[in-house]
């Protein structure tokens, strides 16, 4: 171990059976951490020196000895293995210890454990799919003349190179083994790899990235990052093997020059040789070849010709013979002969000092016969049309080794050389996979002796790692047929892995007769190849565009896209720029770009140029319709510029005959150019930008520009550049941000007459400033256009325009009620009535109050400028303090608070990591702080999406009112609690929602029991997020069209805490590990329950039991509310019920459970109560400040005086104030309270057993207004704030049903607190003590169900949503409402069935009964006064449909408590929405009306009276109906009718 860098070991054979012989007893290995991302090991012969790679690239390259490789590579000794792990989380990544090593003299095998089947690249062969199939798939390895048909065999180049995806989080590594001989390589199911090769060492790169770009990038620093070719190379190119002479090839010209197709580049395949032989050409029928050049050249076209590998004897073969310039057969002396195109051939050794001496010299001779611009090099893997030679081979180990790999024909030698031949690099057997790379060695020194200081381009055949430094490849002699045409896309992609960005197919097949339609999708795809021509084969019809006639579609269809190709050469060309400089792809896979969408791994019929260009091409016959994905993001139709509606989903895209998909993503700036005919002439054309916004309205991109010629481009900076030459070059960054104003555009290069291309959304142009352009605004595609600008390279623009301000860009000022205009502009906002329609609206101006003064790390102080909220009796903050935690990387808070005064916080306690994520680069968000007006943007960095952005004015921090507001990144939000919700989507248009936890049954705008400030937003993107406000005071918020939210609250402090998912399902994941994990219920708990505010006496019970058994309706668990009670008293058993201790003793027998309800109010006018008299001795109950008086503060609830007959026929406040006795509250946040419950509960345990505690009314409520006789002491204003926020009853003030706002409160640790702080936690502060109390009485788990919660509640109880209505409508806002307790980390909940109020009517209850057997707290609960509604209160065909739908809840119990298991220790949601499992689905944003369990069961209840149908959408999967024998319905993305499922109202609706 060598300064943990380095690791060396010597290995020694242990003894096993051989498998080849020859096995090498010793070996060595050598690993180094050559770079923080680069590890290499190399296992190689102790003894004897083997044959290795001579690569050119790879062994200029010095180490980076800057990481220690202990943290990625770890040895096992016996047996030997390694294990290379990730060293930022440890994941394993290429584990060798799978399968022992075999390394013999002409066998070599490892194997190694993947950790992901997301496995790319290897080659050269025709993979019919980017990503690889892992079932035992081999694939052989060795340099080929062979036809890529689509089967496993081994083709031209040699590539063993893979790239591997781990995750949805991007991270990749590649794994390259620098070897050059004959192999294969087994991908496998574990998912690993085996690679098994006959020669050589084992040298392997192991790369890793962040994401799949980084490792191509990493990969290309190893072997050469690839050659920028001439601008010129970039054109549509023709050729075809078959010219009868020069005339033929210039009447093609001259054709598809009269259809006005842009062509840059004719070719002459062997047919202008001289019998076919290099450097000669044929006299007489292409006699004006060496004219042939200038001619293309006067119209600004090029030539480029053929040379191919094998000579027969002439002038060339006489001075390569002296020079010794031949492979020779394994004598070392004599030219091995085999067969080619000329006949009987040699062949050059490339590798050889004097062969490439010689090539160059027979170059530079030919090219001043023949000028030209370009070389394309052929049959060089190298081909032989003879097996081996004209002699054959010898019969020996090279020729025919002990193992020969799956190679076609399995011959070592066939179609190739004598594998004992001799090269200057070794025998042939090692080396023949580098032929290719030697000739492109030698060639690229012959062209720069020819073309100097001019930049030229190659093309080869054969190739290895490391060609493209130097060279483009094209995918060999393929086929006219569909399947090739599909079969290149993944074949561009894998040489984009392999470093040879310039690649692409023969345009309409090399082989055979191409119809037109074939030929004019492949022109329309082949358009947007890196390496664009149509090349075919002798003896088959031409298929160059204008052989199909003038105004034919083919010729009208390759023009247009031909023309867009051209339009947009500016941006391919800055594509090869970043290829050659920093190794990005060009042709670049989705994956590449949107690694966390899974569906994104296999899309392999659509690419991408760079980040922002879609090709999406129709592949195949007689459609005109193709199922594209669209990825997540925004994209536009490159050829309307309207902006596609969907995203992150497939969808049937209608591309008709002359037509192919094409989009630019949002966020581009696309630089352009005119196009024309040539590069030549397109150059001399003004060029322009195409400003593509993305989600928030920003786009960015690049532009290299130079000559397009020169060699040597040494590019140093963002602004002027320099190159070998004197020639200039330009490399610029391209932004564009849209405020509301004005569009920057920043270092825009630009010619005169530039055209700017603005994709926008709703602009109305009314003025410029500095400009007088030809505008021309499309409102229907939302696209300006700006004309007859005249910009410098280099300079910064601003097009600037006046907005016509929305109403949805307002912020409301004045909020409370009573608003007029001078009370309005007396806080500085905007009071206008509109039009005729006397509409008043009134926003925010200017409203700033704060700026920065100090700003360090993650805190900022801020002081308020001289305006004021306009609140006098609630004094502004002059100075407060913002500070920002990154807890993790997926999580962080804002906290804004006055650092002056001890303010209010919420004593709810949060798991935040101990330590946070210090490491920026890990963080999913970035967090920016803007000075005027002061506000936080937090930016999703994957996707650039603002998801808080309260930049905003209006910012307000007073003593008793707190407003802010922030832009939402999408209309779709979901949450915020407790109220009743008509939808799950909120609704943005100016709605508010008062939070105040109040005694309130569900109803419109109502706040009900628990305050929930969460919500969850989904992004445009379909990424999600979390926002919670810990914040425990009265508060509201606002939603506006913007979209927009407004925060208010009347005290403590701003502490925001946001979780960035990005799935709705990691958002409640992430936000319960805040809050604390939804509790575990007792399995008995998820059975069905029964309840009634009414029971007479306990034979009433047993009554219900018993027919409940009778009917043999599954039932767990019975309740008893207040009536057991003696006058409502807890703890006090009403004689009545003095049977009830025995039924249940019965009942639990017979394995039933039994819960009972508690209240917190306890009575004070008992003369014996021991519960009161108990808690008052130890000082538990709410009092009022010490200052004020010692005394309780007294409410009243239910318990009545004693000895009092209650006449109900009274109304309810003469009841209350003639029969209700005085009631203290228990203060739950002292510890001695605790103490005291607890022992209550155990002394009512040994009266009346029980499973599990109801508790009720705790608020808290009570039924007079702050206190008996309604004087609350103290500050009024506690009581009626200076804002009073929109809540029920908000005139008569925040004390309304509820205790005075001044009481005095004890927290734990003996810090007093108001009431008016911490009303909203009352029922937080009950729930704990109870759980805590029932696990310590009962011994067992049981539940707690609560009616008040808060943020964590969840951890000790479940909730049941209130004392609703019985009402169809309560049937669907109860799913809304489950769905929000998910979000809210509370999974045991579900409402009252059949309704707690109002007489329940019998199918109402019936299909209730059906939807409530799948909530997870399955209870029919109604109230006193209304008749009985349990399943055998009606008929016995209720009764049978009940039974019915509860044996399927009953059967599918074990997969529900499964699911709260999760939740429990994932924080998985139970009841799930359909968008949390469908999220690519914005169909499913909208749904509430059907929901899921888990993942697996989708439940479809009929809501509606008299209707046996329902409405029921089904996203793309298969679905089965769970009641009708596991039939498929779907799996459609549809909506459909229920129809024979639901036709009878006695049946239920559910689905796998």
């Amino acid at each position: 171990n060598i300064y943990c860098i380095v690791i060396t070991a010597q290995l020694k054979r242990m003894t096993s059976p051989s498998l080849f012989g020859a096995d090498i007893q010793e070996l060595s290995l050598h690993a180094e951490m050559q770079s923080n991302n680069r590890l290499r090991f190399k296992i190689y012969d102790a003894h004897r020196k083997r044959f290795e790679v001579p690569h050119e690239h790879i062994s200029s390259l010095n180490s980076d000895h800057s990481s220690p490789i202990s943290n990625t590579l770890e040895l096992t000794k016996n047996p030997f293995g390694l294990i290379v792990r990730r060293k930022e989380n440890n994941k394993v990544l290429f584990n060798t210890t799978m399968a022992p090593l075999v390394f013999a003299d002409q066998y070599l095998q490892l194997s190694a454990k993947l950790p992901s089947h997301n496995i790319y690249g290897l080659g050269e062969h025709v993979h019919r799919h980017y990503r690889h199939d892992t079932n035992w798939k081999t694939w052989p390895i060795f340099t080929r003349d062979g036809f890529p048909n689509g089967e496993t065999h081994n083709l031209y180049g040699h590539y063993p190179f893979f790239l591997c995806l781990e995750d949805e989080s991007g991270k990749s590594f590649g794994v390259f083994l620098i070897n050059s001989n004959a192999m294969e390589v087994t991908l496998q199911p574990a998912p690993a790899v085996t690679y098994r090769t006959i020669g050589g060492v084992l040298d392997f790169y192991i790369l890793f990235g962040d994401t799949p770009e980084q490792v191509v990038q990493e990969f290309l620093v190893l072997i050469g990052r690839p050659v920028i070719p001439p601008y010129w190379s970039l054109g549509f190119q023709i050729s075809r093997w078959g010219y009868g002479n020069l005339s033929e090839v210039q009447q093609t010209v001259e054709r598809n020059r009269a259809v006005a197709l842009p062509y840059d580049i004719q070719y002459t395949d062997i047919d202008y040789m001289e019998d076919k032989k290099d450097f000669t050409y044929n006299k007489v029928s292409f006699s004006e070849l060496p004219q042939f050049a200038d001619y293309l050249h006067e119209k600004g076209q090029k030539y480029i010709l053929i040379l191919r590998v094998g000579d027969a004897p002439y002038g060339s073969y006489d001075r390569g013979t002296e020079k010794n310039a031949w492979v020779t057969e394994s004598d070392g002396k004599t030219p091995l002969l085999g067969e080619v195109w000329p006949g009987e051939t040699v062949f050059p050794d490339y590798t050889s000092q004097s062969c490439i001496d010689w090539w160059i010299d027979e170059y530079e001779q030919f090219s001043r016969e023949i000028k030209h611009d370009a070389l394309w090099i052929d049959m060089n893997e190298v081909s032989n049309f003879k097996k081996g030679s004209t002699k054959g081979c010898a019969d020996n180990n090279l020729n025919y080794p002990p193992y020969t790999p799956k190679i076609l024909d399995e011959v070592m030698f066939s179609k190739t050389l004598c594998m004992d031949a001799k090269q200057a690099w070794g025998n042939h057997y090692d080396v023949h996979s580098l032929y290719g790379y030697s000739m492109v060695l030698a060639t690229e020194k012959a062209l720069q002796r020819v073309f100097g200081r001019n930049r030229t381009l190659m093309l080869t055949r054969s190739s290895f790692p490391g060609v493209g430094k130097y060279s483009g490849h094209w995918l060999g002699d393929n086929a006219a047929n569909w399947n090739d045409i599909k079969w290149a896309i993944p074949g561009m992609l894998e040489f984009g892995l392999f470093g040879v960005p310039y690649i692409g197919a023969d345009i309409c097949g090399f082989f055979d007769d191409c119809s037109e339609e074939l030929c004019r999708r492949w022109m329309q795809v082949g358009a947007f190849y890196p390496f664009s021509r149509n090349h075919n084969a002798e003896g088959y019809k031409p298929q160059d565009p204008a052989v199909f006639g003038l105004n034919s579609m083919l010729v009208e269809s390759s023009k247009h896209y031909l023309r867009i190709r051209y339009t947009l050469l500016p941006y391919l060309y800055t594509l090869f720029y970043k290829a050659h400089t920093t190794g990005e792809t060009v042709v670049r896979p989705v994956m590449h770009e949107f690694y966390s969408d899974n569906a994104t791994w296999t899309v392999d019929r659509q690419f991408l140029w760079g980040k922002h260009l879609l090709i999406t091409p129709v592949l195949d016959p007689g459609v005109d319709k193709v199922w594209a994905y669209i990825p997540d993001a925004v994209w536009y139709d490159y050829e309307t510029m309207e902006r596609l509606a969907d995203r992150r989903k497939y969808v049937d895209m209608h591309l008709p005959a002359d037509k192919l998909g094409l989009h630019i993503r949002g966020g581009a700036i696309l630089p352009t150019q005119k196009p024309d005919v040539t590069t030549t002439y397109s150059r001399r054309n003004p060029m322009g930008l195409i400003v593509a916004l993305d989600d928030n309205n920003q786009a960015a991109g690049e532009l290299f520009w130079d000559d397009g010629d020169s060699r040597g481009i040494v590019c140093k900076c963002t602004g002027v550049c320099e190159t070998g030459s004197s020639t200039s070059c330009y490399y610029h960054s391209l932004q564009a941000c849209f405020y509301e104003h004005q569009i920057e555009a920043l270092h825009t290069a630009s010619l005169s007459g530039h055209v700017l291309t603005l994709a926008f959304l709703d602009l109305i142009i009314t003025a410029f400033t500095h400009l007088s352009p030809h505008l021309n605004f499309i409102t229907n595609t939302q696209v300006m256009s700006l004309r007859g600008l005249s910009l410098t390279f280099g300079e910064t623009y601003v097009v600037q325009w006046e907005l016509d301000p929305k109403e949805s860009q307002r912020f409301d000022c004045y909020p409370e009620q009573h608003a007029d205009e001078a009370k309005c502009k007396a806080r500085g906002c905007i009071w206008e009535v509109r039009g005729d329609t006397d509409e008043v609206h009134m926003h925010i101006h200017i409203l700033f109050m704060y700026s920065i003064t100090k700003q360090q790390l993650q805190n900022v102080d801020m002081l308020s400028v001289p305006i004021h909220s306009g609140r006098p009796d609630s004094p502004d903050i002059d100075t407060i303090r913002v500070k920002i935690h990154y807890h993790s990387s997926d999580m962080l808070q804002f906290k804004i608070w006055d650092p002056a005064t001890d303010r209010y916080e919420v004593p709810v306690p949060l798991s935040v990591p101990a330590a946070p994520e210090t490491d920026e680069s890990k963080r999913l968000y970035k967090v920016e702080v803007t000075p005027n007006p002061f506000g936080i943007q937090v930016t999703r960095k994957r996707t650039g999406t603002k998801i808080w952005d309260s930049s905003v004015p209006g910012f307000t921090f007073s003593d008793m009112f707190i407003q802010v507001s922030t832009l939402l990144s999408s209309e779709y939000v979901y949450g915020f609690g407790e109220t009743e919700h008509p939808t799950y989507k909120h609704n943005l248009s100016y709605h508010t929602w008062g939070m105040f936890s109040k005694d309130q049954p569900p109803g419109y705008k109502m706040n009900s029991y628990g305050v929930h400030p969460f919500y969850m937003g989904l992004e445009t993107t379909a990424d999600a997020h979390g926002v919670l406000l810990l914040n425990s005071n009265a508060m509201d918020v606002t939603f506006q069209p913007t979209p927009a939210l407004t925060y208010r609250t009347v005290g403590g402090i701003l502490d925001f805490y946001m979780v960035l998912g990005p799935t709705p399902e990691m958002v409640v994941q992430q936000y319960t590990a805040l809050i604390g994990r939804p509790v575990l219920p007792a399995y008995w708990s998820l059975g069905f329950q029964l309840c009634r505010y009414g029971y007479a006496n306990d034979t009433e019970i047993a009554d219900l039991y018993r027919d409940m058994r009778a009917a043999g309706i599954p039932y767990d668990v019975q309740y008893a509310d207040i009536d057991y009670m003696d006058r409502q008293l807890d703890f006090v058993l009403n004689p009545k019920f003095a049977g009830l201790p025995a039924l249940v003793d019965r009942m639990r027998g017979e394995s039933m459970k039994f819960i009972f309800i508690l209240d917190p109010a306890i009575s004070g006018n008992e003369s014996h109560y021991p519960a009161f008299e108990r808690g008052k001795a130890q000082d538990v109950f709410i009092k009022w400040p010490k200052n004020i008086s010692d005394e309780i503060v007294w409410g009243k609830v239910w318990p009545d005086y004693p000895n009092v007959t209650v006449d109900e026929s009274l109304d309810w406040d003469t009841q209350i104030e003639l029969y209700r006795a005085y009631t203290a509250f228990p203060d739950f946040f002292r510890n001695r309270t605790a103490a005291w419950w607890h022992q209550e509960i155990q002394d009512l345990y040994n009266n009346l057993k029980f499973d599990g505690l109801w508790i009720d009314m705790n608020e808290p409520s009570s039924f007079v207004h702050g206190t008996v006789g309604g004087k609350c002491h103290g500050n009024p204003l506690l009581e009626n704030p200076p804002y009073m926020p929109p809540l029920e009853s908000q005139h008569l003030g925040l004390n309304h049903k509820t205790l005075c706002m001044n009481s005095e409160q004890i927290l734990s640790d003996g810090k007093t607190v108001r009431h008016y702080d911490v009303h909203n936690l009352y029922g937080w502060s009950h729930t704990k003590p109870t759980y805590d109390a029932l696990l310590n009485v009962i011994g067992k788990r049981g539940i707690v169900v609560t009616r008040s919660t808060y943020p964590s509640s969840g951890k000790w109880a479940g909730h049941w949503l209130g004392d609703n209505n019985a009402s169809w409508d309560q049937l669907y806002k109860s799913i809304i409402g489950m769905m929000e307790f998910s979000l809210f980390g509370i999974s045991y909940t579900g409402a009252d069935i059949c309704g707690f109020f109002n007489a329940a009517e019998y199918e109402m209850c019936l299909r209730w009964m059906q939807l409530g057997s799948f909530y997870p707290y399955s209870r029919n609960h109604n109230g006193k006064g209304n008749k009985r509604q349990d399943p055998v209160a009606w008929n016995s065909t209720f009764a049978e449909a009940s039974r019915d739908v509860l044996n399927i809840r009953y059967t599918l119990l074990p997969y529900l408590y499964t699911l709260m298991f999760e939740a429990h220790t994932k924080g998985s949601t139970v009841v799930r929405p359909l968008l949390h499992e469908f999220v690519d689905d914005k169909t499913t944003w909208d749904i509430y009306k059907q929901f899921l369990w888990g993942p697996a069961l989708l439940i479809t209840p009929a809501l509606n009276q008299v209707n046996a149908h329902a409405l029921a959408f089904f996203p793309f999967f298969f679905f089965y109906l769970y009641n009708y024998a596991l039939l498929t319905i779907s799996r459609m993305r549809l909506f459909n009718h229920f129809r024979d499922s639901c036709q009878s109202i006695y049946s239920a609706c559910v689905s796998l």
